[in-house]
């Protein structure tokens, strides 16, 4: 199957620019009822005739790209990177690669393979997003809809959807707040990880400490309460696990085999489940494990370059409300860098997307998703030991452009949960 990216991202680009005006040219905007082979195809590979991948090669320079690549990915792994990693440009896979260890232990200790499980971190938040907007282009909830629509106990009032999506709810962070409340239920009366039913219950029913509250809609602050929020509210629809919600709309219609949910049920997730370290101590499992939507996705290079194809290839949404996850939210400070739905961009001068991408940080957990809709490359790195230079592109940014200098970006320090 041919994915026509630059048309894709085209018509992308089109309607962000129009802030959404309506489809023409009989393009259309229905992607529901599509069968499983229908999606698993959109996210394959290219098939290409030795000829044609012979032009593609030779039109973006690849032979030399890859010389640079290897290059730099040797410099990063000098300063510490163990992880897998793939670079792609116009369904040429470039660059792809494993480097160390799943585990450390000396009685455990194992090579990262292609089918290395890493967690995402906040990289999971684009699946949350991508569900979230499933559900409402089939009509099962709206942009404009309040918590309370879902949970009317939820303490925090006239907070929207979009505003989630878009971490605009002024929301207190769950991950600072419940701290009594993890000594209480955790070591005391329920010994096990909670879940995002658990802290939207706590939220219900107890203060949170500190109790700060901005007011929705006034300005942008990343916060992973309001994914873990959107998470409970796609549980709450779907009548579905999370988890379980991911498996049977996302990873398994587009061919994702190897990505899982934290909480899944599924023993597979433990084959070549990689542990997360700092240094060559493994860091040990955390409180809030269990709450998912802002984390908590494992997956591989192989299956996060497919994501990648889906999000090229009308797979999963029609172009209009994919769209909207692309429309910059994050209006307050001048500059490049802005947030859409699920998605960090890097802005051009006309204000559209130069760069789509998310980063992610959790428990020794380094994480990067770099893609550009006009050069139609992407840039995947797991990492599974901490290490920064996970989030340091720019020199591979330079080579796929092929250029010495692009002029644009760089996220060193951009360490997220």
């Amino acid at each position: 199957m041919r994915l026509l990216l630059c048309r894709r991202w085209a018509v992308i680009a089109v309607v962000v620019g129009s802030t959404l005006v309506s489809m023409s040219c009989g393009q259309s905007t229905q992607t529901t009822n599509r069968s499983t082979v229908e999606l698993r195809n959109c996210a394959d590979d290219q098939i290409l005739s030795p000829t044609e991948e012979q032009v593609i090669r030779e039109s973006i320079g690849a032979d030399e790209k890859t010389r640079q690549i290897e290059a730099i990915i040797q410099q990063k792994v000098r300063g510490g990177l163990n992880g897998n990693v793939l670079v792609a440009q116009k369904g040429i896979v470039l660059y792809k690669h494993c480097f160390g260890l799943a585990h450390f232990e000396k009685n455990d200790r194992d090579t990262l393979v292609e089918q290395s499980k890493f967690q995402l971190a906040s990289l999971s938040k684009t699946f949350t997003a991508i569900a979230v907007l499933k559900l409402q282009e089939a009509h099962k909830l709206a942009f404009s809809d309040s918590i309370q629509q879902f949970f009317p106990d939820f303490p925090y009032h006239n907070i929207t959807i979009r505003d989630l999506l878009s971490h605009r709810s002024g929301l207190p962070n769950y991950v600072y707040s419940f701290d009594d409340s993890m000594k209480v239920n955790y070591y005391r009366k329920e010994p096990h990880l909670p879940t995002n039913a658990d802290i939207m219950h706590w939220f219900a029913t107890v203060s949170p400490t500190p109790k700060k509250y901005n007011v929705p809609g006034r300005g942008f602050s990343y916060n992973n309460t309001n994914y873990m929020v959107l998470a409970a509210i796609v549980e709450k629809v779907t009548k579905q696990p999370f988890d379980e919600y991911l498996r049977r709309t996302i990873f398994l219609p587009l061919g994702m085999h190897d990505t899982y949910v934290a909480t899944t049920k599924n023993d597979s997730i433990n084959q070549h489940r990689t542990a997360g370290y700092q240094m060559n101590r493994r860091i040990p499992k955390d409180y809030f494990d269990g709450v998912v939507g802002d984390k908590g996705v494992y997956s591989t290079i192989g299956d996060l370059f497919r994501w990648y194809r889906a999000l090229n290839g009308d797979c999963l949404l029609s172009r209009k409300t994919l769209a909207e996850a692309f429309i910059p939210r994050s209006f307050e400070r001048k500059g490049a860098r802005n947030y859409g739905y699920g998605f960090r961009m890097q802005l051009n001068t006309l204000n559209q997307p130069e760069f789509i991408y998310h980063t992610g940080w959790w428990k020794g957990y380094n994480t990067m998703f770099w893609f550009s809709p006009k050069d139609e490359y992407v840039i995947i790195i797991l990492g599974n030991r901490l290490n920064s230079t996970v989030y340091r592109v720019q020199e591979l940014i330079d080579v796929l452009h092929g250029s010495k200098k692009a002029g644009t970006t760089e996220v060193d320090g951009e360490v997220e949960i």
